[in-house]
């Protein structure tokens, strides 16, 4: 697996390239904000129609991921699914997937502001989980320590050699962690974002996600309060 290693808590964490998590101690693997059927739901709701098969290339890369680490343990950190309506109306299909990733592990879904309530897919609901020093939530506390969260969506962008290069990110200080989106139609929020300056300490580093993931320090906007 390709990642970055680094410590929360005295606990060493790897930032795949991806954008899953690997706690590699716990054999645990968590991923944030999958959002499964945002297409239909877009179209649900009218606002047009998007290729569905944001499902499919998600899962796709959760499977890959999960047969590269053999976790013990999957944490889905809330919004798993795009609204309660999407999880109902999945295809049997994309239910049988789930059931044969669960199969022979623990599975636990978060609780995410998407998906605040239990849906029947298999696996354990929590509004939260803690493991050692972690807690693992789908929003970030701001009053709590060594937190890991999602919700965000942070992406990075940086300008190297005179080119753009805009990618999802994971965010951490010595006080909590926060997750990219791992869902395929995901959008992301810009690491100068008011909202995450507001979360993260001065010395908040970005982990950028693709073939080779590397940290770099997140910048300090003006519009942080």
């Amino acid at each position: 697996m390709n990642g970055h290693d680094f410590t929360l808590a005295g606990e060493t964490l790897t930032a795949l390239g991806s954008g899953a998590l690997w706690f590699g101690p716990q054999r645990l693997l968590c991923v944030s904000d999958l959002h499964l059927g945002k297409s239909e739901r877009t179209a649900r709701r009218g606002g047009g129609l998007l290729p569905p098969y944001e499902m499919t290339d998600t899962l796709a890369r959760l499977e890959a991921d999960i047969a590269a680490a053999d976790p013990a343990v999957v944490v889905c950190l809330g919004d798993s699914f795009d609204d309660l309506a999407s999880a109902e109306a999945l295809p049997d299909t994309v239910v049988e997937w789930l059931r044969r990733l669960q199969a022979g592990r623990s599975w636990i879904w978060i609780a995410g502001n998407h998906d605040p309530t239990p849906i029947d897919l298999g696996g354990t609901h929590r509004d939260e989980l803690k493991v050692g020093p972690l807690t693992f939530r789908h929003i970030a506390d701001p009053c709590a320590r060594h937190d890991i969260s999602g919700h965000y969506h942070p992406k990075a962008a940086l300008n190297v050699r005179g080119r753009l290069i805009s990618r999802p990110c994971f965010l951490h200080d010595a006080t909590r962690l926060i997750l990219p989106a791992y869902g395929t139609y995901t959008g992301g929020l810009r690491w100068t974002d008011k909202a995450l300056q507001n979360l993260m300490d001065g010395d908040a580093r970005a982990i950028l996600t693709g073939p080779t993931p590397r940290p770099f320090p997140m910048p300090r906007a003006a519009c942080r309060a």
